[in-house]
């Protein structure tokens, strides 16, 4: 659950430095809670621990800290520097099944994205024992708001661990240049693989079967911090759970007209144009199969839409009417529209014209949701309906249920966003000696790690109805990483008639589940 600043990381506002506090963060002392939940008629007992890990940057040398663990003083006793070095005291949330040895419970490492968001969506939403309830595509009603027991937790084949970024809910960074070191895509991976090393030492889960899970811009996470395990960490994981994935910031369809010469994105949003259009009723003519005519509009992206765009100012003007009617067929959007467009038209320009005529705005994150537009005259939809439907339940209910359930973090903020200074967008790319500039590409960061790991198992799961990362730029992606041929086999697709948090409907949420689940088993190595 992203605001759109947030989400590709494109329009970050400056804000105030990273204000002055301690060296390193105070950490509170964990909080240990017991509960249960029932899934599949089953009573699942469990140990719920929320607490913190502190993590520096990848060039800190812990030897001072060891050093003073066991009592000895470097230098004469004087201060190590060490001290003020950057440092991210990271929270996290950890539900694991009681009476089961560590070497046969798999483990899963789940967050949300942004970059910059906490974890609250996932955490909420999800797979863990409790989660807000958010059916239906319209606005909720204030509060209360129920908490429920979740027939959809995956504590049925896996413990789960619920991580926010650093920066975020409870989460806090301190020392020299703490914003820069953390708060980027190289920083942000590393501090959360140092997070999970540090975490499967605490907790003795190193010859545990492990697991990734991230959406959004967690999906990228996921691409670096899965390499970053194995090349620097020696660790090998069983799979990489990917939801509402993005791994190429150039395949955007936010804005791709600053862009110019870059056409993959709107080819790779048509079809969540089209199944949006399906949805509300806005298509010219009935198509009874959504997958039959999903098929049909991909079909006609990759080829004579993708070819009509690449001649550009040559596209002879008869294809280039025919493309427009062609356009207009799938989408619904006027033809004098598209021609104006010149056949681009972007996510949020979709999102306003779709439904103008009735002065409503369709969603972004999930383009079910529709609600009044705010200025008619604008020329792309200035807020999201989804996020402005279901934010205050999730974020109410995570507040009382961290607060008087898990007993922590009474007198803390939890931080939905990080507010602690610009992201970094250059990556350090694996084979490259330096970070090239512009827009982040990590389909090599997974690609190194299919390769180095060969049994490394990839899952895609994607919904129809996502303008922030549409589920066909999902598999595009998949499709175009450098891998050899026989690795294809190893990446496996789930798709949901769903938005950007799929699980916001439990009827998809139990279809999320259900793949997750039979994704371990198949994966996990104990079967």
């Amino acid at each position: 659950m992203l605001c759109k600043a947030l989400l590709l990381g494109t329009a970050m506002m400056a804000v105030p430095a990273l204000a002055a506090g301690p060296a390193t963060p105070a950490p509170n002392a964990d909080s240990v809670t017991n509960g249960t939940v029932t899934v599949n008629g089953a009573t699942i007992p469990y140990r719920a621990v929320a607490g913190t890990i502190l993590v520096h940057g990848a060039d800190y040398n812990d030897s001072g800290d060891i050093l003073a663990k066991r009592g000895t003083k470097l230098d004469g006793g004087k201060d190590d520097d060490s001290k003020n070095a950057p440092v991210a005291s990271m929270f996290y949330t950890a539900y694991f099944k009681e009476g089961v040895p560590a070497e046969k419970r798999p483990i899963t490492f789940l967050y949300n994205g942004g970059p910059g968001s906490a974890s609250v969506w996932v955490h909420m939403g999800t797979f863990g024992p409790r989660r807000v309830n958010t059916p239906g595509d319209t606005h909720l009603p204030a509060a209360p708001y129920a908490l429920i027991n979740n027939p959809q937790s995956l504590l049925d084949v896996s413990d789960v661990v619920f991580i926010d970024a650093p920066g975020t809910g409870f989460s806090r960074i301190a020392g020299k240049d703490a914003d820069k070191k953390f708060l980027g895509v190289d920083g942000d991976g590393e501090a959360f693989t140092h997070f999970i090393s540090k975490f499967l030492a605490k907790y003795h889960r190193y010859n545990s079967p492990k697991y990734l899970f991230g959406e959004s811009y967690g999906t990228m996470r996921s691409a670096v911090v899965i390499n970053d395990l194995e090349q620097d960490e020696n660790l090998d994981f069983n799979g990489v759970i990917l939801l509402s994935q993005i791994l190429n910031y150039d395949n955007s369809d936010d804005s791709p007209q600053f862009n110019a010469g870059m056409d993959d994105p709107y080819v790779l949003a048509l079809p969540t144009y089209a199944a949006t259009a399906w949805y509300h009723h806005c298509l010219p003519a009935e198509h009874p199969d959504l997958k039959a005519f999903l098929h049909e509009v991909e079909h006609f992206a990759m080829t004579d839409y993708t070819l009509a765009l690449r001649q550009g100012a040559d596209l002879p003007e008869d294809q280039r009417q025919a493309i427009a009617a062609k356009l207009h067929d799938y989408t619904g959007l006027p033809v004098d529209y598209i021609l104006r467009a010149d056949l681009r038209v972007n996510g949020g320009e979709f999102e306003h014209e779709l439904q103008a005529k009735t002065g409503m705005a369709t969603g972004r994150l999930d383009t079910r949701y529709s609600s009044p537009t705010i200025d008619p005259m604008s020329q792309e939809v200035d807020y999201d309906p989804q996020s402005s439907a279901i934010s205050s339940a999730y974020v109410t209910v995570f507040n009382d249920y961290v607060r008087n359930t898990l007993k922590y973090g009474t007198d803390e903020d939890y931080r939905l966003y990080n507010s602690q200074g610009q992201w970094d967008n250059h990556h350090h790319q694996p084979g490259h000696g330096y970070q090239p500039k512009g827009e982040p590409n990590v389909m090599t960061d997974l690609a190194m790690a299919m390769k180095t790991n060969p049994n490394l198992h990839v899952m895609l799961n994607a919904g129809y109805y996502d303008l922030a990362t549409p589920y066909f730029e999902g598999v595009y992606e998949m499709k175009h990483l450098p891998i050899p041929a026989n690795l294809q086999k190893n990446i496996e697709y789930a798709q949901y008639p769903s938005g950007h948090m799929v699980y916001v409907d439990p009827t998809m949420l139990q279809k999320l589940h259900d793949n997750v689940a039979a994704f371990i088993r198949r994966t996990d190595n104990l079967h």
